[in-house]
């Protein structure tokens, strides 16, 4: 009788054991992750007299990019696709209660149940961030990684190129970081921006940066 409830107890413990590997596994399939770089229409990083004469002049503009390394929405893969999102406000996107609007762009690779998972898991995820959604669309969207360097081109929208300051600087001087990123990312590091822009008729907008500090880059990741 006693060694039947103890097999009893063994075969619930490792039922129990499987259901939850099972769940973690589950949760790690589901987990998305992948690369996040954005530039603002202000220097990120910089002297205190510069950072306050662009704050109230500057800074209403954004270009977010992710791409997705690994990882699934509502079952559907997104592994290798790209998005951009266009952001626009009345003031510094500093002001994080400011008027935001915003069109997002998926890669035009996707296939239209992976660009309606990638988009709505975004729009969930990164609300605040985009603030009103005023359209999604489609674009051919070139995304490249060499090290700690960006390159991304949506054709008819908008190109990014983005380097790491020399010798860490951001981290060195923090003193010198005014912003923090649009979205929640690990391993913040401010970039130099070589060239950024956006031309977004729905927004209304149409900006250039070129040569300044005004990018962040990081891993981001959704469960």
């Amino acid at each position: 009788m006693r060694t039947s409830i103890w097999k009893s107890a063994l075969a619930g413990l490792a039922l129990a054991a499987s259901a939850g590997a099972g769940a973690a596994g589950a949760t790690r399939a589901s987990e998305i992750t992948g690369d996040y770089v954005e530039a603002r229409t202000a220097s990120v990083f910089a002297g205190a007299c510069h950072y306050n004469g662009e704050l109230t002049t500057t800074g209403r503009d954004a270009e977010m990019v992710w791409h997705i390394g690994s990882g699934a929405a509502n079952g559907v893969d997104l592994a290798g696709l790209t998005a951009m999102a266009a952001v626009t406000a009345p003031d510094n996107l500093k002001d994080s209660v400011a008027g935001r609007r915003s069109v997002l762009y998926i890669d035009s690779r996707a296939t239209e149940e992976q660009a309606k998972a990638l988009a709505g898991m975004l729009t969930r995820s990164y609300g605040c961030a985009l603030g009103e959604v005023v359209a999604v669309k489609r674009a051919p969207i070139a995304f490249h990684r060499t090290g700690e360097s960006f390159d991304v081109v949506a054709k008819g929208v908008g190109n990014l190129s983005v380097a790491a300051m020399p010798n860490a600087e951001c981290c060195k001087q923090p003193n010198l970081v005014w912003y923090e990123p649009l979205v929640a990312i690990t391993g913040r590091k401010v970039g130099f921006t070589r060239e950024s822009g956006i031309d977004d008729s729905t927004l209304g907008v149409s900006w250039t940066k070129l040569n300044q500090n005004t990018a962040f880059y990081g891993k981001f990741s959704v469960k």
